[in-house]
């Protein structure tokens, strides 16, 4: 590792526990910052309305740590938005945000348009799948960026068992995220969790940030906050264990090709000569070629779009 991400890593890594919530509401005290909550949801009603209700009752209403909880539905075809709405969430549609501008599938889609229907200083992005959720991911995350003002953008880190085996999940991030940032962005080779879907950042950065639409989102917002804010204003908090929904392995080798492409992007600004992936599935006859398409699109920041510039005048 090189000695300046060495550094950062003992500079820049805490705990959760670094900083109580009676710290933490004291800083937003003082600050003024409001914070947000994003949570893109896509067929979670097993678990979203947990997540919410932890949320609310821990950091909205006993530690007033956030004013603003939102989950973006991304097009559920089961009870998702329901029960985020009984729980306490603000529920948005995908498809209700910047109606000018067709939606695209993917992930990184939602986080964008949620720039439009939040209005925190700080945004904090929390997946929708987690089981056993503690609120300590979201005051984790959020506490460094009420009490560091250097501090720009910060992921969690957590341990992540698969079944019973601990830390053995995270297979994209050992197997295709970990290796391309140690050998093309070596600053963030101290990143637990590269892709880790929770993470915070200020929204005075994010909205200059362009967002991948799909699996790739969270490595792209890494390296080019990096680019944009310099390694001192990245951080990363300990919250302990993430126990979440696993994915197949074709699942996760598309969500690799995603990530690859994304990476390739920044390397280059080029554009793939075939950016699609084929797999194999074994059928009645034999293996049967399966291709899907690697998402390669890209929302601008925030910062371009008309009606966010509108409603920042308003």
């Amino acid at each position: 590792m090189l000695e300046e991400a060495e550094r950062w890593l003992s500079r820049r890594s805490w705990s959760v526990a670094d900083r109580p919530l009676e710290r933490l509401a004291a800083a937003k005290r003082a600050s003024g910052a409001s914070v947000s909550v994003v949570l893109p949801a896509l067929d979670e009603q097993e678990t979203v309305g947990a997540i919410v209700a932890e949320i609310r009752r821990e950091l909205v209403e006993k530690a007033s740590l956030v004013d603003e909880l939102v989950v973006i539905d991304s097009g559920s075809s089961d009870r998702t938005a329901e029960v985020a709405r009984e729980a306490g969430a603000k529920v948005v549609h995908r498809d209700e945000i910047l109606p000018r501008i067709a939606p695209l599938p993917g992930k990184g889609e939602v986080l964008w348009r949620s720039l439009l229907v939040t209005s925190g200083d700080i945004v904090a992005f929390v997946d929708a799948d987690l089981r056993e959720f503690s609120a300590d991911f979201v005051s984790g995350i959020v506490g460094p960026l009420l009490t560091d003002p250097d501090v720009a953008f910060v992921k969690a880190m957590y341990d992540r068992p698969l079944g019973e085996a601990t830390g053995q999940g995270g297979r994209v991030t050992e197997l295709m995220a970990r290796p391309l940032l140690n050998m093309h962005w070596p600053l963030l080779a101290g990143f637990v969790q590269p892709l880790g879907g929770e993470y915070a950042a200020r929204r005075s950065l994010l909205e200059r940030l362009p967002f991948p639409v799909g699996y790739g989102v969270e490595l792209g917002l890494l390296v080019d906050a990096l680019h944009t804010a310099g390694l001192d204003a990245l951080a990363q908090v300990d919250v302990g264990v993430r126990k979440h929904r696993h994915q197949d392995g074709q699942a996760l080798g598309r969500m690799a090709a995603a990530i690859y492409r994304t990476a390739q992007v920044r390397l280059a600004r080029g554009h793939l000569v075939r950016p699609e992936l084929t797999q194999f599935e074994r059928g009645e006859r034999g293996f049967v070629p399966r291709t899907y398409a690697v998402d390669t699109e890209e929302r601008p920041p925030m910062t371009g779009i008309a009606e966010y510039a509108h409603r920042r005048v308003a």
